[in-house]
């Protein structure tokens, strides 16, 4: 009897070859389902391609879109107008005006030099303490001195108070029973408060 050679022996008998060549097989069907799965994915979400750029640029195009320069007209007024006058008058009226308005500044100007004082209480008991404050506009840091009226003539009292922000405010103290009037002074421009009377005792 003769010997059989390798050639010869059936296909079944390979299965190693035959292992080799279905996982080629599937190699190959799994990535081609991964090549269409990954095109087909890029052509929904708009990712790469010419297509995807083109409609980029497009986008960026109309977005960064900037008008043609164009020259204006100079402006001949003023850009921004404040009113000031009543329509109803007629501007050459503004100079008769002036005059008109100056009084009134002065008297203005004369109320901020006035000072105002009060007191807390208009009677005290002896030594009790005499509270008073006020106001004066046009005295920012001004020294006040108090004065008292005594023997028909007012006489400087031994107490002092500051101006802040217009206004000033302290107390005194004195034993004189009766009814005492009290003002402040200021030294430096001569102004005088009105008076105030506190009985005490």
């Amino acid at each position: 009897m003769g010997r059989v050679s390798d050639q010869q022996q059936p296909p079944g008998e390979r299965p190693v070859l035959n292992g080799l060549v279905a996982l080629l097989a599937v190699a190959l069907g799994v990535g081609l389902v991964l090549a269409v799965v990954a095109l087909v994915g890029t052509k929904v979400l708009g990712l790469g391609g010419d297509d995807g750029d083109a409609a980029g640029e497009s986008t960026v195009r109309q977005s960064m879109y900037l008008p043609s320069p164009v020259e204006t007209d100079e402006a001949t007024g003023p850009l921004v107008t404040l009113h000031t006058e009543d329509p109803d008058e007629p501007t050459g009226d503004a100079e008769t005006e002036v005059p008109e308005d100056e009084p009134t500044t002065e008297l203005t100007s004369e109320a901020a030099d006035e000072i105002s004082l009060q007191a807390l209480a208009t009677s005290v008991a002896s030594g009790e303490r005499i509270y008073f404050s006020g106001v004066y506009p046009g005295g920012e840091g001004a020294i006040l001195w108090v004065q008292r009226f005594e023997n028909g003539d007012w006489a400087d009292f031994p107490a002092s108070v500051g101006v802040t922000n217009g206004t000033f405010s302290s107390y005194i103290f004195t034993g004189v029973s009766g009814v005492n009037r009290f003002r402040v002074v200021d030294r430096d421009s001569g102004t005088v408060s009105n008076e105030i009377s506190v009985t005490v005792g």
